[in-house]
């Protein structure tokens, strides 16, 4: 028996979602696609420590509708102008034995996708009350195909499985290998977002947005019923958030679709998060850099830290250590990558280890560990600064914080005025090792508010950020634009740490860059790395599949992550990472299935060029790739960078291909993949030389 239903559908009439009171007053919804069940009735509601529990005893007491369908541009993205459309269903829920207290449960159905979030308005018998517990469940209808990875509160860098949800509990002790500061949880749980295929052929993903003082959120598994159910981080008493009135929960998000492609090309996350925060946004600029970085991975060429001794405070005089002779941010190196900055088109270099503390950063839990303001005496910051300045070139600023976030925000004020005397208009921020304050978990509501804050800091300075370690993101860039990109998965520094699956940036799409751009840093030429005279550890790619990269994994901030000097010896292929975009006026997701391939096209902002990206896993496949998003009446040359016939991730992958034929928006070409290989394309107008040195597709 139900109490009480409401429905709502998309805007296409594709997704309905049906919202219940269950006989004891228990929220509950459901939602179909296409008259799929695609989450069967679910449980909605909070428990808390101090206030009762939001579960049950409720009448609803009012509903309101809307429909909103607008449009709005984003400061940079994937796309010029993003259109925001949905019906809304408000639910006002009642418990009359307790002293008549509210809250309201806001639904949103989009074309490709569900949110919805818990509100609580202010009223005079709930004020403050901590959150035991969110209980918000998702039954599944079926036992899918999921890509996961294990449920933690301290870290997303684990490799992704590949499984059904019945298997998660025979294959959960292999997927949690050992990461530092991990912390897994102690029942059966994934991290979102997860991505999920059902056997009749649907593309489920479950997320959320607007992630804003409140826990992240994990999702409990039941792998006999195919329930998930959320699970929120505790902080260092066992609280998963504390609230006060008027507030709100951040969105739950379920994105579904019959094509994977419309996974990929759904806008749910960023249309559930509030417009900017900033009145002036005008010094918000996509980033296209290169780095002192990839050489501290790489056979021990050089490190991070200046001295010898490993027993270090902030007081030394670090004049006095003993050099090791292998310091990475020197004058003398830094130049050198500014000149091929320069040189080369990029707006910025990367330097880690410019700054002192970082002879005994790692692994002690460590408050006092790094100032952000003082240098090595092998790094110059004036000098530096000067010769940045002459050639164009911005330095990007690197604050490691080894985890100690009190340290950081005690410090901010000053190092963002250091960066803002310096030069700086952007920072790339770690947060490796274990939290402190002690016990706080990186995807808790503190270091959460901290990471927001630390944005919010730095656009006071016209900084912008870039975070690694951080919590997953959540669709914030559009709030806060400044905040152009995190890490927060696995990335190309594990390809030097035991390598990552050839499938592995096939499933990050509809996975971590769901919620937002990632820092992922392509773009690695030297793939075999015994090349360095050590071991036997591979990138396991194909050269192409790096140009591809560009184009598959979103971010407005991209680096050439490799070394110069190995760029030098590729020139025709490093031009394609020289010209490709990373601001883009319009997205085609062209061809996607998770774990397997992608292929994607996209206009470079405001101008008439356009980039294409295609990927596979470790199989050989044929892209087929359709011009027709290109202005009629034209003709376009298209300059095709391809995997040579005999490349492989394995045993040949620097054999590739580069020609140029020309195109118009009829062509449709036809690509064979290598095994963990890719594709990569620029087109642009044809001119009349154009015409006559090359021949039609």
């Amino acid at each position: 028996m139900q109490l009480h239903a409401q429905v709502i559908t998309s805007p296409d009439k594709n997704l309905t979602l049906t919202f219940e009171l269950a006989e004891n007053g228990t929220p509950t919804y459901r939602l179909s696609y296409k008259k799929k069940p695609v989450i069967k009735p679910s449980r909605l509601g909070l428990e808390t420590n101090d206030a009762g529990s939001f579960m049950e005893g409720f009448t609803v007491s009012n509903t309101e509708q809307a429909t909103v369908n607008d449009t709005w541009q984003p400061v940079w993205g994937e796309q010029s102008t993003i259109r925001n459309n949905y019906n809304e269903l408000l639910v006002t829920l009642t418990q009359k034995e307790q002293q008549d207290r509210s809250i309201r449960i806001r639904f949103r159905l989009f074309n490709d996708g569900l949110g919805f979030r818990y509100e609580f308005p202010e009223q005079e018998h709930l004020n403050y009350f901590i959150v035991k517990e969110e209980n918000t469940e998702f039954n599944l209808t079926g036992d899918h195909k999921t890509f996961w990875i294990p449920g933690d509160y301290d870290t997303n860098e684990y490799a992704i499985t590949t499984s059904k949800i019945s298997e998660i509990p025979q294959l959960i002790e292999k997927a949690t290998i050992d990461v530092h500061a991990q912390h897994p949880i102690d029942t059966l749980a994934v991290q979102t977002p997860l991505m999920m295929k059902s056997a009749d052929g649907l593309y489920i993903n479950i997320h959320e947005a607007a992630l804003v003082n409140y826990s992240a959120m994990h999702l409990n598994v039941d792998p006999q019923t195919f329930r998930m159910s959320s699970h929120l981080t505790p902080d260092a008493v066992g609280n998963k958030a504390y609230m006060q009135t008027d507030t709100k929960t951040p969105w739950r998000t379920i994105v579904v679709s019959d094509k994977a492609t419309d996974i990929l090309a759904s806008k749910l996350i960023l249309n559930l998060n509030e417009p900017t925060a900033y009145e002036d946004v005008s010094w918000i600029k996509p980033v296209k850099y290169i780095g002192v970085w990839w050489e501290y991975f790489v056979a021990g060429k050089s490190t991070w830290a200046y001295g010898t001794e490993t027993n270090v405070k902030l007081s030394d005089d670090f004049t006095k250590l003993t050099p090791s002779g292998r310091h990475g941010a020197t004058n003398e190196n830094v130049k050198k990558h500014i000149d091929f900055a320069a040189e080369h088109g990029f707006d910025a270099v990367l330097v880690e280890g410019w700054n002192v503390g970082w002879e005994d950063w790692f692994g002690n839990w460590k408050e006092d560990v790094f100032d952000f303001i003082t240098p090595y005496p092998d790094f110059d910051v004036r000098e530096l600064y000067k010769y940045a300045l002459s050639k164009g070139v911005r330095i990007m600023m690197h604050h490691e914080t080894s985890g100690a976030a009190t340290n950081y925000e005690r410090r901010l004020h000053q190092a963002f005025q250091f960066m803002k005397d310096y030069g700086y208009n952007s920072v790339k921020t770690g947060y490796v090792g274990k939290i402190i304050p002690r016990g706080e978990h990186h995807d808790g509501q503190w270091m959460v508010n901290h990471y927001i804050h630390v944005a919010r800091t730095a656009a006071d300075y016209k900084i912008m950020v870039n975070s690694h370690e951080a919590v997953r993101s959540t669709g914030l860039h559009r709030t806060y634009p400044n905040y152009l990109a995190q890490e927060s998965a696995r990335g190309t520094e594990f390809e030097a740490m035991g390598g990552l699956a050839p499938d592995h940036a096939t499933i990050l799409p509809f996975t971590r860059l769901m919620g937002g751009p990632m820092d992922y840093t392509p773009g690695i030429f030297q793939t075999d790395l015994s090349y360095y005279g050590t071991g036997n550890q591979r990138v396991n790619t194909t050269l192409v599949k790096q140009l591809a990269y560009y184009v598959t994994l979103y971010s407005p901030l991209q680096m050439a992550a490799d070394l110069p000097e190995n760029y030098t010896r590729f020139p025709d292929a490093f031009q394609f990472i020289k010209d490709v975009a990373i601001d883009w006026d319009d997205t085609y997701v062209q061809e996607a299935e998770p774990g397997d391939y992608v292929t994607i096209a996209r206009k470079a902002k405001g101008k008439e060029e356009w980039y294409v990206g295609g990927i596979t896993d470790e199989n050989p496949r044929t892209a087929v790739i359709p011009f027709n998003y290109l202005p009629k009446g034209k003709n376009y040359v298209a300059t095709i960078y391809a995997d040579g016939k005999d490349a492989s991730w394995n045993k040949n992958p620097q054999s590739y291909t580069v020609r140029k034929v020309l195109i118009t928006p009829k062509s449709v070409l036809k690509q064979r993949l290598a095994a963990g290989g890719g594709i990569a394309i620029s087109v642009k107008e044809a001119t009349n030389e154009d015409r006559k040195n090359f021949k039609r597709l």
